[in-house]
């Protein structure tokens, strides 16, 4: 008896710790152009090399639905580009404490002032889409992509964005670029029901916009974000602090080629990849780093393929990933 209740325990153990030792792999959010389709992903073991997860995994259903909005920048109105179809840019994915996947995006080039959410244990089979609304009294034309960090400190999840400016706000700066110019805001939540107020997130004095945040270690954040500022600028830069929120101060070197955006960051051993969309060239670029101070370009050591565009990086088992494979597979 004694024997058979070892033996069960035994079993047990060796099934908890299989399970606590699974091997992760990376998956990789994305959209590609137009934006009509939705939800994409890669996926890799190595955090350098990607292949394709086929098919779309969410359609856009909501936002974008006006053929024309208010353009506060001209105060006229003017055609929303793609509408009266719902599209999905920028998708960003944050696995929560209780495992559940969150997801978050763009819903439209201008005219709306909220961003797309979803919900799903398994990438799979999502909850019902809602626009979560953000700048509704501010006199903004956009909200661009929607960042989504998980603060494990105080059990919430912070959403980072950028909206637009009016020209009367422009610092001389922001005159440099001959571009509009965005601002990063952004709320906080526990359970995607209720959300703080909107606040500034980081505001460099200039044109900015596409902010990824990354926790290195306690009191000690990095947010990577664009110089949205043309012709001359338009590359990438970090920015550190003891609070998720910031305040942010001491900007590192410029790391990323001219008309670069969308930058995430994933940790692989004990080096941190940048990933970034050199979207003139129609192509990714990474580099390397541990300091987030001094970048290593490597170019040549990724794979990734064509078409796709700004996302996030994340770590799941590998059963997700199985899971998901025999999905398309059907």
């Amino acid at each position: 008896m004694k024997s058979i209740k070892s033996l069960v325990a035994t079993l047990l153990a060796c099934l908890l710790l299989a399970s606590c030792s699974e091997k992760e792999v990376y998956l990789f959010s994305g959209h590609r152009e137009p934006a009509l389709d939705g939800l994409h992903f890669l996926y890799s073991y190595d955090g350098y090399h990607w292949d394709s997860l086929p098919g779309t995994w969410l359609t856009p259903e909501v936002g974008n639905k006006h053929a024309q909005f208010y353009n506060v920048l001209t105060e006229s109105m003017e055609d929303a580009k793609y509408a009266p179809t719902s599209m999905m840019r920028d998708p960003s994915v944050c696995q929560g404490p209780d495992g559940t996947f969150h997801l978050v995006w763009t819903i439209a080039w201008a005219g709306e002032k909220g961003f797309g959410y979803a919900s799903s244990k398994d990438l799979i089979h999502w909850s019902e889409q809602r626009i979560i609304p953000v700048m509704q009294d501010s006199a903004v034309n956009n909200v661009w992509a929607p960042e989504l960090f998980y603060d494990e400190e105080k059990g919430e999840f912070l959403i980072a964005w950028s909206s637009s400016i009016l020209p009367q706000y422009y610092t001389d700066a922001d005159r440099m670029g001959q571009n509009s110019a965005h601002r990063q805001y952004y709320t906080t939540t526990k359970d995607f029901v209720e959300f703080a107020p909107t606040k500034p997130f980081y505001d460099p004095g200039f044109n900015s916009i596409d902010g990824f945040v990354i926790k290195r270690a306690a009191k000690d954040y990095v947010l990577v974000i664009k110089d949205n500022r043309k012709p001359g600028y338009s590359d990438l830069f970090c920015v550190f602090a003891e609070n998720p929120e910031g305040p942010y101060s001491n900007p590192s070197v410029n790391f990323a080629p001219t008309y670069s955006e969308g930058a995430c960051a994933v940790k692989v051993g004990e080096d941190w990849l940048i990933y970034f969309d050199v979207y003139r060239e129609y192509r990714f670029g990474a580099v390397r780093t541990r300091d987030f101070q001094t970048f290593e370009p490597i170019d040549d050591e990724i794979s990734l393929p064509s078409g796709h565009k700004h996302g996030t990086i994340i770590k799941v088992k590998e059963s997700v990933l199985k899971k998901m494979q025999q999905h398309a597979s059907k």
